[in-house]
């Protein structure tokens, strides 16, 4: 199963970890990447930045950055391999506890057996 962690810091928005902190999740990435477990990861740049995108009644809205609502924003993801939902709970404390303070999301990624046989379907 795939899981797609989603990491929201409550620390100040782009306030940097501490060189400790990013030698100690160095390691922990690399460890990570050579079990199997992790797959993908990556950080977020500050939301100035970036674009949020709304549909509401057929109509489109581009708001540029700085977002307002910091306590909602991401720092980043990682897209991780596990047993069970359990084992990517257990790998997320892991990494939070390097991260800091914040909140991660975890969120089961579907695959292709989700949906059944839906492709054959459309074959008869």
């Amino acid at each position: 199963m795939r899981f797609l962690c989603v990491y929201k810091p409550s620390r100040a928005e782009g306030g940097p970890p501490s060189g400790e902190q990013m030698a100690a999740m160095g390691k922990f990435m690399e460890e990570s990447f050579k079990s199997g477990i992790l797959l993908a990861t990556e950080g977020c740049m500050p939301s100035s930045k970036g674009a949020r995108v709304r549909l509401s009644g057929g109509k489109v809205t581009v708001t540029d950055g700085p977002s307002a609502e910091t306590r909602e924003l991401i720092g980043g993801f990682a897209l991780i391999k596990a047993n069970s939902k359990e084992e990517a709970v257990k790998y997320t404390e892991e990494f939070i506890k390097i991260a800091g303070d914040g909140e991660t999301e975890i969120r089961q990624i579907y695959e292709a057996s989700d949906f059944g046989n839906c492709g054959d379907q459309a074959a008869d």
